[in-house]
C-alpha cells in the first residue's frame, strides 16, 4: 500500500545560480513571520538608523511623492541644492510633477541622477531614445513636465557611455545624494548592483567603496524584468538587455537618506518573489551575495517600507500550486 505520510529525508542545496548559499540564514529569515515584523514596532533589530514600516502598498506612492515634493519645495524656499537618485521610472513621477505645479515650486536647484540603465552585451549603454530605457521614461514622466518650473535640462543626469565613468565623482562634487529611492530585485540587487563577479571584492570595505560602472546582470534580474511592462509582461527573456549601467555601493552608503520600498507582487495578487528576498535584505546577514543587505550597514537615516503582502508570513500552500 502506498504511504505518502512516511518520514521524508529529501534534502537538497539551492540551484548553483542562486547567489546566496547560507541555508541556515535562509531558513532563519524564512521563519520571520508578519507578527514578528510588526512586533518590532518600526525598529530594526541591529541598526537604530533604520526604520521598518509595514503598510498597504498603495500608500508607498504617497510616502515617496511626499518625500520628493518636500525636498524639492525646501530647495526652492531655502535656495539650496536638492540631489536625488531616482529608480526605475513609473507614473509615480507624474504625481510628483503635478504636485510641484499645484504648489508652484521652482525646480532650479534640483538635480536628478538616474539610478541605472540598460546596456548591451558589449557594455554599450542604451541611448536616451531607447523606449524601454529608464532615462527615456523618466524624461517623459518627470523632466518634460517640470521644464516650465525652472528645471534645467543639464541637471538631468542619466547613464551614458560618457557620463557613467564619472557618475560617482559627479555625486561627490555635488555633496552626495540627499535621497536615494530604491527597492530590491529578485537576487537582492541594489539598483542593478547584482551578485555577480563584476562586483565581488575580498572585503566588505572594498566592496562598499565601488562607484558607478557597467556590469553584467544576474539571470534572476533578467527574468524579473521580462515580466515588466516595457518588455511585454510575457517572460520574454530574449528582449531584456544582458548588462546595465548603475550607481555603485558607495553612492548608496554616502547618501544622506534612503527610502527603500519592498512591495512587488504579481499583478496585485498574493504571489511575490520579493517575500524571501526582502527578508534577506532587511533582516539577513549583510553580504555581497545580497547587495541590498548592505543598507543595514548605513550610519545615516534609512526608511524601509514593506507592504502587508510582502511582510506576510511565508507558508506552503499545497492547493495553490502553479
Amino acid at each position: 500500500m502506498i504511504n505518502i505520510n512516511e518520514p521524508c529525508n529529501f534534502n537538497f542545496k539551492p540551484a548553483d545560480f542562486y547567489p546566496f548559499k547560507n541555508l541556515d540564514e535562509i531558513n532563519r529569515v524564512r521563519a520571520i513571520t508578519k507578527e514578528d515584523i510588526l512586533a518590532m514596532d518600526g525598529k530594526h533589530p541591529t541598526n537604530p538608523n533604520i526604520r521598518v514600516d509595514v503598510m498597504k502598498v498603495d500608500d508607498f506612492e504617497t510616502v515617496m511623492v511626499a518625500d520628493m515634493v518636500k525636498r524639492i519645495m525646501d530647495s526652492d524656499r531655502e535656495d539650496k541644492p536638492c540631489i536625488l537618485i531616482c529608480p526605475n521610472p513609473s507614473p509615480t513621477y507624474t504625481r510628483v510633477a503635478y504636485m510641484l505645479h499645484a504648489l508652484n515650486i521652482n525646480c532650479r536647484n534640483v538635480k536628478f541622477y538616474m539610478m541605472d540603465e540598460w546596456a548591451d552585451e558589449d557594455g554599450n549603454i542604451a541611448p536616451l531614445s531607447y523606449k524601454a530605457g529608464f532615462g527615456n521614461a523618466f524624461y517623459r514622466f518627470m523632466v518634460s513636465r517640470i521644464m516650465d518650473l525652472g528645471f534645467k535640462e543639464e541637471n538631468f543626469i542619466y547613464h551614458s557611455n560618457k557620463v557613467t565613468p564619472d557618475y560617482s565623482k559627479m555625486l561627490e562634487q555635488d555633496g552626495e545624494a540627499d535621497a536615494v529611492y530604491s527597492g530590491p530585485g529578485w537576487p537582492g540587487h541594489l539598483a542593478f548592483i547584482d551578485p555577480v563577479d563584476d562586483w565581488f571584492k575580498p572585503t566588505m570595505e572594498e566592496y562598499l567603496e565601488q562607484g558607478a560602472k557597467v556590469a553584467h546582470l544576474h539571470p534572476l534580474t533578467i527574468a524579473q524584468n521580462s515580466l515588466h511592462g516595457a518588455f511585454g509582461c510575457s517572460g520574454d527573456i530574449a528582449k531584456v538587455p544582458p548588462m546595465g549601467a548603475m550607481m555603485g555601493p558607495r553612492d548608496a552608503m554616502k547618501a544622506k537618506f534612503v527610502l527603500d520600498m519592498h512591495g512587488i507582487t504579481t499583478a496585485g495578487t498574493h504571489v511575490t518573489w520579493q517575500r524571501l528576498t526582502s527578508r534577506l535584505c532587511i533582516f539577513g546577514e549583510p553580504c555581497q551575495q545580497v547587495p541590498a543587505s548592505v543598507l543595514q550597514l548605513r550610519d545615516k537615516p534609512t526608511h524601509i517600507l514593506m507592504s502587508e503582502q510582502n511582510a506576510a508570513t511565508i507558508v506552503e500552500d499545497d492547493y495553490f500550486q502553479y
